[in-house]
């Protein structure tokens, strides 16, 4: 006891700055890295994303409990959440809001009776091989706009769903990689309590396929 208590005494100020680092991240602001491709071509494999933490809450540090609510998700915002049905956390894109009725025919989206717009595009730096072409579209509904990830041979068995309604306090969810997330497609409707924070910009970035040596053009880069 007496050597854990002079091991305490003699790091106490490195203990302190590690506490607060625990707590500012786990209400503040927090990083989170992107291991997987759902999300392209808006977030890229590898890349490590900013989540504001109080975007929508003030929580108790090192937990989901809401001290204040500050603000709800919007639709085409970016979060990221702790989600029971799939057992992971999770970054999505909000789609719908509580009460719309939302549906896709052929990978085109479809919000309280109302079809999203699309045009064509381009996205660099994706891994699209031979064997997993695709092709890229901006999507617009209302003041949302972004780049979703279409692909050429393997459309999604779930590039066709609804027309669903989205309960109270629940939210759909969908990938920018329309044919390769499982989003509200497979999982259902998500709780406003999973949601976590929000996303906007890539704090750094790593390149899986290249010896994860840096992309520094990534590095602060938006997320739209």
């Amino acid at each position: 006891m007496r050597s854990i208590a002079k091991f305490l005494a003699r790091n106490k100020g490195f203990i302190a700055f590690l506490l607060c680092m625990v707590m500012f991240r786990s209400a503040v602001a927090d990083w989170n890295v992107v291991p997987t491709g759902s999300m392209q071509p808006t977030i890229k494999i590898g890349d490590r994303i900013l989540v504001d933490r109080m975007a929508y809450d003030l929580r108790l540090p090192l937990t989901h409990v809401s001290l204040l609510h500050l603000a709800d998700p919007q639709r085409g915002d970016i979060v990221v959440l702790d989600s029971q049905a799939a057992h992971e956390r999770l970054v999505k894109r909000v789609i719908g809001l509580p009460s719309d009725q939302v549906a896709m025919r052929n990978n085109v989206l479809f919000i309280n009776g109302h079809p999203a717009s699309y045009s064509a595009t381009t996205r660099s730096g994706i891994d699209d091989d031979v064997q997993n072409p695709a092709h890229y579209e901006i999507e617009r509904y209302g003041a949302m706009s972004h780049a979703i990830r279409l692909s050429d041979h393997w459309p999604s068995q779930a590039s066709n769903f609804g027309p669903v309604t989205v309960p109270a306090g629940q939210y759909l969810l969908l990938g920018d990689d329309r044919d390769n997330s499982m989003d509200s497609r497979y999982f259902g409707f998500f709780p406003r309590g999973e949601i976590l924070g929000r996303s906007r910009h890539v704090v750094a970035s790593l390149d899986p396929d290249h010896h994860y040596l840096p992309r520094t053009d990534r590095f602060g880069a938006p997320l739209d």
